[in-house]
């Protein structure tokens, strides 16, 4: 066995005659365990945080959209539909008009978006899985909308209110000044046949209605769109599609993914994680102090013996070496029952759900490779520089 690291186990492992050393030491590990389980835990939060965020977005948004460069609208005629139609990798794709408007129901307004979408809207979105009220939209009640939560709550209206339809206005377009409020505005009379529930900003902002009742509100043509959303076929890469698509589509028309789509809300997490595991790194950083005074106490405690070793031929270096394994050992000692208690604490949130947000919602947490190798990597590496730090007050006029 290597000399060094023969020596810095015997110390680590064997009990000291001076018992505050021996408590500085248990001290020590116990903050390598606590900041290696600290570390992983938030981690491992963020992770299942950013999985349950993202699934919202999987369901509301679909992998790519294409909408035009200038203006709000497009023809959706045969010669686009031949451009679609010969990309690979696309699954199916939905014809979909956004619109801001004005909403009345019962003297109570608000304004949101309406979003007119086919009867293949479902085959790329998933929202008609948010429908706690009523039904999704349907071909045999062409005025029937399906509104937010949010804007329900606004409202006051509910699935099938029948007394009042739910009125939606448009300014008409044109130049110049109105005339005439009454004759200022597109009116169409709605009835809400359902209601759904997925985000906030989502359930305040939506309301779905067929495609055919939007161009009707805005005067469009019928092969008239603001925009197509298009699902993949599960494992292609996105990316190869949309460079398929600008090519045939050209400069006219903007294509975008999920993650583009929400350039904003990525990035905010992506900038929530970094700040929560450099925080956490800061803390470990105070944790690992105990190591380095640990180590150093121990040197002062074995100075007699360092003595013997060096007369023996040790060398300053093979000395040294023997307390940055020591360190070393300790925090890797450390680091492993931490994440031991790290994974064993994740699956049983994962399994039974200790933790609530709410008393039907779980904390969400999510066990992965990258989040052990993180911290398994900071860890040592800060364990290393703890016992480098300790190691250097080691010098030939201490041990002679």
């Amino acid at each position: 066995m290597n000399f060094s690291l023969y020596i810095a186990k015997r110390y680590l492992f064997s009990k000291s005659s001076n018992n505050t050393i021996n408590i500085i030491t248990i001290i020590a590990a116990l903050g390598v365990i606590v900041g290696t389980l600290a570390l992983f835990i938030v981690l491992s939060g963020f992770s299942g945080l950013r999985e349950f965020s993202v699934s919202f977005l999987n369901t509301s948004d679909p992998d790519i959209k294409i909408s035009t460069v200038k203006g709000k609208s497009f023809l959706f005629d045969e010669d686009f539909k031949q451009k679609i139609d010969g990309v690979k990798g696309i699954k199916a794709y939905t014809k979909v008009i956004e619109e801001r408007a004005f909403f009345s129901f019962q003297e109570k307004t608000h304004i949101a978006y309406v979003k007119g979408v086919d009867s293949n809207f479902n085959n790329v979105n998933n929202l008609d899985s948010t429908v706690y009220s009523g039904t999704w939209l349907n071909t045999e009640i062409p005025a029937g909308v399906v509104v937010g939560n949010g804007i329900a709550n606004i409202l006051s209206l509910g699935a099938y209110d029948f007394l009042e339809p739910l009125k939606i206005y448009v300014p008409k377009p044109g130049k110049g000044y109105i005339s005439s409020p009454q004759n200022a505005f597109n009116l169409i009379k709605t009835q809400p046949i359902g209601i759904f529930s997925l985000t906030d900003d989502t359930d305040k902002k939506y309301t779905f209605l067929s495609l055919e009742l939007v161009q009707e509100l805005l005067g469009y043509k019928t092969n008239q769109i603001s925009g197509i959303e298009i699902k993949t076929i599960p494992e292609t890469n996105r990316e190869t599609v949309v460079n398929e698509l600008n090519r045939v589509l050209g400069e006219d028309f903007k294509i975008e993914t999920r993650e583009q789509l929400n350039a904003v809300f990525y990035k905010m997490l992506n900038t929530e994680n970094l700040v929560s595991y450099l925080v956490f790194t800061l803390i470990l950083i105070i944790a690992l102090f105990n190591v380095i005074g640990a180590i150093i106490m121990m040197i002062l405690d074995k100075k007699d013996n360092l003595k013997t070793l060096y007369s023996m031929g040790a060398t300053i270096q093979n000395i040294k070496k023997v307390f940055i394994l020591q360190g070393f050992l300790l925090t890797v000692f450390g680091l492993i029952i931490g994440i031991v208690l790290g994974i064993v604490l994740i699956m049983l949130q994962q399994n039974f759900s200790f933790f609530m947000i709410t008393p039907h919602l779980p904390y969400p947490v999510k066990l992965t490779l990258f989040n052990v190798l993180t911290v398994v990597t900071t860890i040592i590496i800060l364990g290393y520089i703890a016992s480098k730090i300790a190691s250097s007050r080691i010098t030939k006029k201490l041990i002679e």
